[in-house]
């Protein structure tokens, strides 16, 4: 009853992200009674957070999601977002990590290790300020140049070594687009913010181990984005569904 009750306050949370100027956008599997397995996805900002349960991980209903959304979406790497017809950033940490661990597996390529360095270098001076100044393009822009010349070398050098060259390959793919926050203000370089939304459902999946239905799981993900949006605004949960009112305080 409470999931449609509040449905409305759902939908609106969920049109308000999508008029909204950042989108962080996040997937994990779910598992249901029966030994089915969906998905539960994401799609947060820095005040609202709205959790979507889909069949399958397949990302072809994003088009039409977000067929008006005319802001920032950052995401990790995962293909379905590629396709979007929107301004992106991706995951840099994702791909710090990435880098990480393929040099702990190989710590001897010699190109794999300059990859990492100089990734490791421009990263450094750009995480510097805005340790500074924040997520400020005024002051992000001046790094612009730099991130300009150390993407061009990844465009027209291929690497010897197999898996530098994937690296390379991925980095000339995404190009521009590892580097979007530099020229938005309060654009970050992670996803993190869709990567901490997703952990409480995931500490709910372990507890229900595949017992909850999917109308269940869709009516508990409606007052899962209700809770996790008062978080983000400071109000208090049960205050609020204690007032009976359907829409949350800004």
């Amino acid at each position: 009853m409470a999931g449609k009750y509040y449905r409305d306050t759902y939908d609106n949370l969920l049109g308000q992200l999508m008029a909204g100027p950042l989108l962080h956008i996040d997937e994990t599997s779910a598992w249901l009674r029966g030994h089915v397995t969906g998905y539960v996805w994401v799609f947060t900002s820095m005040e609202s957070v709205v959790y979507m349960y889909r069949a399958t991980r397949e990302g072809e209903f994003l088009h039409d999601l977000l067929r008006s959304f005319d802001g920032v979406m950052v995401t990790d790497f995962y293909t379905a977002y590629d396709s979007i017809d929107c301004t992106q950033q991706k995951c840099l940490v994702h791909l710090m990590y990435d880098i990480n661990r393929a040099l702990l597996k190989h710590p001897f390529d010699e190109e794999l290790n300059e990859i990492g360095r100089t990734f490791g270098t421009l990263m450094r001076d750009i995480v510097g300020t805005i340790d500074r100044f924040g997520l400020k393009s005024r002051y992000l822009r001046k790094h612009r140049e730099q991130a300009s010349r150390w993407l061009s070398d990844f465009r027209v050098s291929p690497r010897k070594s197999r898996i530098a060259e994937k690296f390379r390959k991925r980095i000339a793919k995404y190009g521009d687009r590892l580097f979007t926050f530099l020229d938005y203000d309060g654009v970050p370089w992670n996803n993190n913010n869709a990567e901490n939304a997703i952990k409480p459902f995931a500490k709910y999946r372990r507890l229900i181990r595949g017992w909850i239905t999917e109308p269940g799981l869709r009516d508990y993900l409606v007052l899962l984005s209700i809770a996790h949006t008062c978080k983000y605004r400071g109000v208090s949960f049960l205050e609020f569904l204690l007032s009976g009112d359907q829409q949350i305080p800004d």
